[in-house]
């Protein structure tokens, strides 16, 4: 129990409860997020406050990748693993694996490096793609604010905290990127939503080695859009394909279930345990295998008989009894088992003549995106052909409802009007302006 103890407070003190990474907001942004009193009545505490909620659809991108230990060449084409007929709002990508998961990593300092890369790789992809359609697509134009087009052209802010700039047009920015050991989540949105995210916050949880190392657990990242909570978890669960061996997964659900807390906020409003959150996606290798002998499961893959080997999938079936995952969904497989290829290769481990695995290694999905609770439309449920690791990755792309307040819009389109400027001259023009602005100034998070 003492041995325990000591690792926890050791991997409390590196993880860091609420530190991540994320691009720096500029001071523009900034002055959106408070908002002074000018004595206006129609800006008045009871028309700010009288107002009432609308519901917009957000499309949202998910996927998660085991990479293997593997770090990115740098000519690595993301774009194809990015690649969807539309663009979306918000790209949430997880991975597993990003160093090796020997005693110096789990143990040591965090790299931050590999991290770094996966970002810039991510930065330019996603940019790229927004550069490739900007041409075709006149909405994205057209919902882009002007404001936000000026500030991408702007020198990046330098911070160690920042991720990587470039001097690509910065379209789609980091809200929250946050490592622990081999685990790794990174969210972007589009520039013109920056504004309206609040309360990014994450949580981590060791289920690895001792019940608490990192080399298996979860890394969960939570933020607020407009009045709608998000919370997107990135998890390695236990290995194994034994018989019996799910148990050890259904724990560590459990244990990240029940372990994982995020602060409530100064108003004390925000929701602190993941399923109280409004929508609720999980990402990872949930390392769920297939619960049919090797030969068996093997033949079926040759014969790409899915649904045969999904009836004997443990997180199918686990699903459909609901005691660890009560309350979850998960789209339909279409696709091929995402475990376990040769790397570089279209070959699955163990079928290639004179090389026989250490290990029971049978194809498997063990690579998966389920979500919890109401507003959640999936419209794919994919793979990725990407072959630098013994995975796949997979992909899936959500329409989101999410609350909006009718009067921000309408604040926002005054604050950027002639009106506001003119407000703002003819209180500089009073001689008690810098008393007026001390007593009477009224501060809110939009």
């Amino acid at each position: 129990m003492w041995p325990r103890l000591v690792v926890n407070k050791i991997l409390r003190k590196r993880m860091g409860s609420n530190n991540f990474v994320a691009d720096f907001p500029s001071n523009t942004e900034a002055s959106l997020l408070e908002i002074s009193n000018l004595g206006q009545p129609s800006l008045s505490v009871d028309t700010i406050f009288n107002h009432h909620k609308n519901t917009h659809n957000y499309k949202v991108f998910v996927s998660t990748w085991n990479v293997g230990g593997i770090a990115p060449s740098e000519d690595l084409d993301m774009a194809a693993w990015l690649d969807t007929t539309q663009i979306s709002d918000i790209y949430v990508l997880g991975f597993q694996e990003i160093v090796q998961l020997k005693a110096s990593n789990v143990l040591g300092s965090e790299n931050s490096k590999i991290s770094m890369k996966w970002n810039s790789l991510i930065r330019q992809a996603l940019n790229k793609k927004i550069e490739c359609c900007r041409g075709d697509d006149k909405d994205l134009q057209r919902n882009i604010d002007p404001l936000e087009k000026r500030k991408n052209l702007l020198p990046p802010v330098k911070d160690e905290r920042a991720i990587e700039s470039s001097n690509i047009l910065q379209d789609f920015r980091c809200i929250i990127s946050k490592q622990m050991v081999g685990i790794l989540i990174s969210v972007w949105v589009r520039s013109n939503l920056r504004p309206y995210i609040r309360h990014p916050s994450v949580s981590c949880v060791g289920c690895g080695i001792m019940g608490c190392l990192g080399n298996k657990g979860s890394v969960s990242v939570r933020f607020r859009l407009h009045e709608t909570s998000f919370c997107f978890l990135c998890s390695h669960l236990a290995s194994g394909g034994r018989e019996g061996d799910e148990k050890y997964r259904n724990s560590d659900v459990a244990e990240i279930l029940s372990r994982t807390s995020f602060p409530r906020g100064a108003s004390l409003d925000l929701p602190r345990k993941i399923l109280d959150h409004d929508h609720v996606i999980l990402l990872g290798d949930l390392n769920y295998r297939i619960s049919l002998p090797e030969e068996t499961t093997r033949l079926l893959v040759d014969r790409k008989e899915w649904e045969a080997l999904l009836e004997n999938d443990q997180l199918r079936m686990e699903l459909m009894n609901g005691q660890a995952f009560e309350g979850w969904h998960e789209g339909i497989i279409k696709f091929a088992p995402t475990y376990k290829y040769y790397p570089n290769s279209n070959v699955y481990f163990g079928c290639k003549e004179g090389k026989k695995s250490e290990k029971w290694r049978a194809p498997a999905w063990c690579d998966r995106i389920i979500w919890y609770g109401e507003g959640l439309k999936q419209h794919l449920y994919a793979r990725g052909e990407e072959n630098l690791s013994d995975h796949r990755p997979v992909k899936a792309i959500f329409s989101a409802e999410v609350e909006v307040l009718q009067t921000l819009k309408g604040l926002q389109q005054f604050f950027l009007s002639e009106r506001f400027d003119q407000n703002i001259r003819n209180k500089l023009d009073e001689p008690s302006c810098d008393k007026f602005l001390c007593e009477r100034r009224l501060s809110f998070k939009i």
